[in-house]
Parts: C-alpha cells; structure tokens; sequence
C-alpha cells in the first residue's frame, strides 16, 4: 500500500501561540466527534453522499474558524488513490471526523460506492468496534437503496444488522436479514436466533449447535445467551458449559462476560479473577462452598491445564471426589484436550475419564486424534460416535469413522461411509477412494467457448475487482470477484476461471473453478502457470515438479507478489530470515526484499529450501510439507512423540497446529491432482504420506 506523503512544512508565515494551536486541536477534535454523529440525523432523509459531503464541510469549516491544521490527508499532493487508501484507514478505525474529510475530496472518485460506504461505516461502530445503537439510520437506508444487488451494498447491510441487533430493533432486523445475501457472520446470526426468541419461539437447539467458538461470539452471541438464560431456553448447564468452552480457548473475557447470563447469583468478579490469574491458589482453598463452587473448580482446572496439563490433573485429582461426576468428567476432558495439544501420552487415559461428558468441539476432535496416535481403534469409533451430528458428517470424520468400522471387523459399513465421501475433491474424498480399491484421477474436463469467456468478461464486478487488484487492495478485490460469481452456472464459473486465467489473475482462476459441482476444469483448478521455472528448479534440487506446485497452490495461489500477515513474501511465502539463509547457503549473497520476492529467485529459494528440509526428515514429503509451513524443528519434535510407526495420514491428522495440519493435508492432496494431470495417470495419495516412524 502506497504511503501517504508527510504533510509540507512550508506554510503561512502567520502562526497561532502554541497554546491557541493546542486549543484549536481540542475545538477541532470535540466539534468533529460531535457533527460526525449529529449531522447524519439531521440529514436522515438525504442519500449518503450529500449527508457526508455537509458533514465533510461542516468538520472543515468548524475546524478552520478555530484556527485548527487540517488532519492528515487534507493535501493538494495526493493522488486521488492515495486519498482513498487514507480514507480505507480511516474507516477501519472507526474514525468517523476523519473519513468524512477525506472523502469529501473524492466527489469524482471512479468507485462512489465504496466512498459512500467507508464515510459512513465509521458512524455505526465506536473505537473499538461495537455497534453504535444510536447509529444514524436514514442514511443507511439511503445506501442500500442506492447500491441495491451490489457486493457492498450486502457489506453495508452486514453492519446495519449488528446496529440493529445491538438496539433490539427486531422488526426492522427481520426486515433487512431476509435481503442478507453472504450471511456468513456469526453475530448477526446470534442475533437472528435471539430475534426468533423475541418473538416466542424455542431457538435453543439452534443456538447450542451455533454457539461453538467464543472467538466469534462478539456482542451480538454473549446477548443471545443472555437472553436465552432469562427464557429459560438456555439452562445454566448451558451458561456454564459455553464458559467454559471460553476459558478452555483462552477467551477470558468472554467467559466473564457470558457469565452475566448466570443473573442474580453469578459469583462475584473478583472469584472468576482469582480463578482465571491463580487457579493453584483458588484450588488449594478447597471446595469451600456456595453456588456454582463446582463449575468455578472446574474453570480453575482449565487454567491450570493450558500451561500444566499434569500439575492440572495431580491437582484434579485429590480434588474431584467432591465433584458431581458430570463436572468430574467435563474437567478431565478439558484436560485430556490441553494435554492432547502438547502430544502427552497420558491424554488417552484423562480422556477415558471424561467418559462421555459434554466437550467442546475441538476437545471432541481431539479425543479422536489421541486414539488414533494410540491406534486404539475402537476409542477411535466411540469417540467419532459421541460427537454432535453436525461436527460427526464433517467429512474427516467420516473416514476415520469408517476406518474404525474396518479395522474393527465391520467392512460392509466402512465402504458404506467411505461411499458417502469419496466422490469429493479434497483429502479425505482422496483416502476414501483409496479404501474402495481405486485410485485418484481428474474428472473429465468441460471446455468452454471464447463466447463464453468474452460474455463474463464484461461483468462490471469483475472490472471493479480488478481496479482494486491494481492498488493492492485484494480484500476489496476478492469481495467483488466472488459477489459476481453468485448464482452461476458450472459453465459460467470455467468461464470466469478461463477470464481470469487470460488476464493472469491465476488466484481467482483457481478459486474460482474449484467451486464447480458436476462440470470441472481441472487444469484451471489446479494452474500450472511459470512452468519452465518451476519445472527448472524443481528438477535441479531433487523435487517432484508436482509436490512444488502443490506446495505454492497453497502458499500464494500463484499471486507473484504475495506478502502475509508475518511477512512472508512472493509465491512460495518466504520468511526474510530463511530467504536470506538460504540465499548465502547457494551463494546468491545479500538480497533485498524485491529480490526476495522476485518470481525467479523466489522459486529458487523456495525450492532449495523445500529440499533441503526434505533431507533432513526422511525424505518424507509430508513431515517437509509441514516443516516448510512451522519449521522443521517443530515437524522433527512432532516426529519424536511417536511411539510406534503411523501412517502419514494420521501423523497429518495430528499436528496440534491448526494452520499446519489443514496445510499439509492441501498441498499433498494438490500434489496428488498435479500429479494426475502431469504424468496423465491415477495417483495414490496413501504412497505419497507413507509411513512416519519415530
């Protein structure tokens, strides 16, 4: 993103007294904060554009008199775009005074909808993003109506949901849920349900099936349990259980603020203190009595075990005879699953002691993956049978389901499972084919007409997307790509795929042909671009040309100048340190960071790297998959906890890092696909995982 220019220096000759300065920052500041929520109301029935513009003047106008400096970005030599990007900024930090200014300059900007909305998404959220219930409503209305059937317009509706969620405004909820396209927020979901609850119906079901991750949770799903509790749709089983599951996934803060839905009795905050900051102490009192000292003992169980899974369980144990056997197993399976993360072979047995308690989902998943190190087929088929329905049709479930069913005698319902999955183009749809005796081929391929491609290729979403392309700006970008793939056919997708292929946008070519149902191209799903490059490298360190393409389908989706989060750049995601260790181990000398991510030494580095890691751990793609994603030490250590030999599946299934072993399980099955494509013949993934030994 391209950085704003520092204000000029050179200005009036003619300067207020410092202290005039100061007190015209502060008129400045409090006359901003004041109209950037006044003067929407007052234009309740103007469109967005004219109610920012008056806010826009009025902000300026207010400030001048008193003798305040325009803010940043109020500048003569800025770029158009780089007032957009600052108004971007400005919108996602809820800093409304700020964003009016900024977008007061844009009256002519190519991309009005989006102007519109960052001036305006700021006055319905506070600075740290809640919704504003006394958020200005005309001019939302005023947008949706202007962008009707445009992606924004759906981001926009999005936003006015949680305001009037957060108001308990339910008819007018109901109203604008029923237009909301993506519905893919977890917030106004919960304020959906609570909208049903309100008006009498039995929502608990439902709630307790959506209220799985408290990371999500945010205002509107600690108010749905709230609310739920006082209708005694939600019991305080149910209270207690969710906060648990919060401090189980560390989200303190939202367990005590779940635990308002207790009511009158909820004990005092300074006990769920003690509890959270020290458990031992809280625990070495004893059970002492009261309420809800059980559950309270429970929780300190849980915070003990996310640092000492064993000091936990010896303190547990001289503890729970005074726990109702409910509460007893509930804490051993919150243990066995903080145990399990750190692959301690006791987790097995904490987690027969949880007996068949309520968990949370991933201290279901859990119980399935330490019986699986275990090889203990049968807690393998128990565990996998007492998981939630939804959570148990996942399709990883399944197959090891089915594998249990196998291994424990029942070969006529595992290839009854193995059926329902092995017609999916993933991981565990590849193994399920396996286990029915065939091996892994690509669909036959629909090709379609340059008619087609010209036809998509006019679509304004796909124009918008890729002006945002150009300044960067890929979350804007993708958002509009995908809104126009809405509702299309399998042939209108290959087509979009094919379009982005020619324009050499290869992410959405490959995003966007993997969501065909029963017509496929999978030399657009899985693209080969770079090839003399690739095949280059790959063959002069030693690699599988389809393992480097299934590695970078993952990492960057073939995006060249590709930068994540931590810093990792170009299309086999580098880290500057391993870039520059690797670069001096070939002899390329210091790199600067465009060189780093240059397509050329990019892919060197990259597969010099991958090489080498492949090396060191036995030659086994999948412990280097996972060591190119969290460092070969953590793939060598994860190696070393096993007690016997494991298929390269389950070591895969096993990895305690999220990111890792969904990463793993991707790029072998991509490799698989290439691989298919290249040497046009059926592969076996099961051959590529192999076995891991300890």
């Amino acid at each position: 993103m391209p950085k704003l220019p520092k204000r000029p220096e050179h200005r009036s000759s003619f300067r207020l007294p410092h202290r005039f300065e100061q007190r015209a920052d502060q008129v400045y500041r409090a006359l901003g904060l004041t109209l950037a929520r006044a003067v929407p109301r007052a234009l309740s029935s103007v469109v967005p554009r004219m109610a920012s513009l008056v806010l826009a003047g009025s902000l300026v106008l207010s400030a001048c008199a008193a003798g305040a400096q325009p803010p940043m970005g109020r500048t003569s030599f800025q770029s158009a775009d780089q007032i957009f990007l600052a108004l971007r900024d400005a919108s996602r930090n809820n800093d409304a005074a700020n964003a009016a200014i900024l977008g007061a300059q844009l009256t002519d900007y190519p991309v009005p909808s989006y102007v519109d909305y960052f001036m305006l998404k700021p006055q319905l959220f506070d600075g740290s993003n809640h919704a504003l219930a006394d958020a200005p409503d005309g001019p939302v209305l005023a947008f949706l109506q202007r962008y009707d059937g445009l992606a924004i317009a759906d981001r926009m509706r999005n936003d006015y949901l949680l305001v009037l969620g957060a108001r308990h405004d339910w008819s007018n909820f109901d109203a604008q849920y029923s237009r909301f396209a993506l519905n893919d927020d977890t917030q106004v979901k919960c304020y959906a349900l609570e909208s049903r609850a309100a008006r009498g119906e039995n929502v608990g079901d439902a709630a307790r099936a959506l209220l799985v991750d408290p990371k999500n949770y945010g205002d509107g799903c600690v108010d749905l349990i709230n609310f739920l509790a006082q209708k005694q749709q939600l019991s305080s089983d149910d209270v207690w259980q969710q906060i648990r599951i919060a401090y189980e996934q560390n989200n303190v803060n939202t367990g005590n603020r779940i635990a308002d839905a207790l009511g009158a009795d909820r004990p005092d905050p300074t006990v769920f203190d003690q509890v959270a900051s020290a458990p031992p102490i809280y625990l070495a009192r004893g059970p002492g009595s009261g309420k809800w000292v059980q559950q309270l003992g429970v929780l300190a169980v849980i915070r003990m075990a996310r640092n000492d899974p064993a000091l936990a369980a010896a303190t547990f144990a001289r503890v729970s005879p005074s726990l109702s056997n409910e509460h007893r197993e509930e804490a051993w399976g919150s243990i066995a699953y903080l145990a399990a993360l750190k692959r301690m072979p006791d987790a097995l047995d904490w987690y027969r002691n949880a007996k068949h308690a309520k968990l949370s989902t991933p201290a279901y998943e859990w119980r399935v993956r330490t019986a699986l190190l275990a090889g203990d087929w049968k807690m393998v088929k128990s565990a996998v049978d007492d998981m939630p329905t939804a959570l148990r049709s996942l399709p990883a479930w399944t197959y090891w389901h089915a594998r249990a069913l196998r291994e424990t005698g029942h070969e006529q319902e595992a290839q009854q499972e193995f059926a329902q999955i092995s017609s999916q183009f993933n991981f565990y749809g590849q193994l399920a084919l396996e286990e029915q005796g065939q091996k892994i081929s690509v669909p036959p391929k629909t090709v379609v007409t340059d008619a087609e491609v010209d036809a998509v290729s006019t679509l304004p979403g796909f124009q918008l997307s890729q002006r945002f392309y150009a300044m960067n700006l890929r979350f804007e970008g993708n958002r509009e790509w995908n809104w126009t793939l809405r509702n299309m056919t399998d042939r209108q997708l290959l087509a979009s795929a094919e379009y982005a292929r020619r324009i050499q946008l290869y992410d959405r070519t490959v995003n966007t042909a993997d969501r065909t149902q029963t017509e496929h191209d999978f030399s657009l799903r899985y693209l080969a671009p770079f090839r003399d490059i690739v095949q280059r490298d790959a063959a002069n360190t030693g690699l599988d040309v389809e393992w480097a393409y299934g590695l970078i389908r993952q990492e960057s989706r073939f995006i060249i100048n590709a930068q994540s989060g931590v810093g990792a750049t170009g299309l086999m995601q580098l880290m500057p340190g391993t870039a520059k260790l690797v670069a001096k181990k070939i002899g390329l000398g210091a790199l600067t960071p465009d060189q780093m991510a240059n397509l050329d030494t990019n892919i060197l580095l990259g597969t010099n790297y991958l090489s080498d890691i492949y090396s060191q751990l036995d030659d086994s793609p999948v412990l280097a998959s996972a060591g190119y994603n969290a460092g070969p030490g953590r793939a060598r250590q994860w190696r070393d906890t096993l007690t016997h030999p494991v298929e390269g599946a389950i070591y895969a299934e096993t990895i305690p890092f999220n990111e890792t072993r969904d990463y793993v399980k991707n790029v072998l099955s991509n490799t698989t696909y290439y691989a298919a494509l290249f040497e046009g013949r059926p592969q076996s993934l099961k051959a590529r995982l192999g076995i891991i030994t300890p």
